[in-house]
């Protein structure tokens, strides 16, 4: 069994005047098969946990360590992390014209798992993930995330992690864009991905919706900076029902 702790983490993002503290004692574990959800406010820093984990230059970490079975990750480089096991789902997914899907997710497995796939099996595994996100055949030759919707552009984070079948996901607000039919679909192959691997899950939201879906182990109010109260799914009704103003209060004074 794999694990994940993340423990007493400071970040700061970095910005032309200066660097601005965000993170303030992060203290989380997660372990393979789990899925731990992570609920807040804007601006509370949940999407700078998901970065500052995967190692994204804008976001540096102060103190505090990140633990993958005993490993700093903290230490790896970012393509070390990817090989360790880690694996992020932008709420932003980023464009990069020119790069054809089928030759980046190609490059991205070897990378990941040390040798390249057997053409023959990788394309039947990539049209097999392809059709579970109902992803249509013609966007494997596409650019990128180049003029994909919102709604494509998650599609295609799911079906990163498929193909590179993470130790560890970061979801960073995936229901973010997408409609009612897309998050049925999108939640599905999580929710497959998960059944057939053995795989811990950091799932990022605003919303109780994404729960009712892929439903979590663990829900995590995220207030100030840090985690202020842990319970059971029920926790996400009562922050549906109530907002989050009481743990915002409280982080604050």
């Amino acid at each position: 069994m794999a694990t994940l702790e993340i423990k007493d983490l400071h970040a700061d993002v970095v910005t032309d005047e200066g660097n601005k503290p965000i993170l303030n004692g992060v203290n989380l574990t997660i372990r393979s098969g789990e899925t731990h959800a992570i609920m807040g406010p804007n601006g509370s820093g949940k999407s700078t946990l998901s970065y500052a984990i995967a190692g994204h230059p804008k976001y540096e970490v102060t103190s505090g360590e990140v633990l993958l079975d005993g490993e700093n990750v903290l230490e790896m480089s970012v393509d070390e992390r990817a090989r360790a096991g880690l694996f992020l789902a932008m709420q932003y997914p980023v464009e990069v014209p020119g790069v054809s899907m089928s030759n980046f997710l190609r490059s991205a497995a070897t990378a990941v798992r040390g040798e390249a796939p057997k053409l023959r099996h990788w394309v039947k595994e990539v049209k097999d993930e392809m059709g579970q996100l109902e992803i249509s055949p013609e966007f494997a030759e596409r650019s990128v995330n180049e003029g994909f919707s919102g709604g494509e552009k998650k599609r295609h984070e799911i079906l990163q992690m498929a193909l590179l079948k993470p130790k560890f996901a970061i979801l960073d607000e995936t229901d973010s864009g997408l409609d009612v039919d897309a998050l049925r679909t999108v939640s599905s192959a999580v929710n497959e991905y998960k059944s057939n691997n053995e795989v811990g899950v950091m799932l990022i939201t605003h919303y109780s919706r994404l729960l009712k879906h892929i439903e979590p182990d663990f829900v995590h109010v995220f207030a100030g900076g840090k985690v202020v109260q842990s319970g059971g799914k029920e926790l996400a009704d009562e922050l549906e029902a109530d907002g989050y103003v009481k743990f915002t209060t409280e982080a604050a004074v």
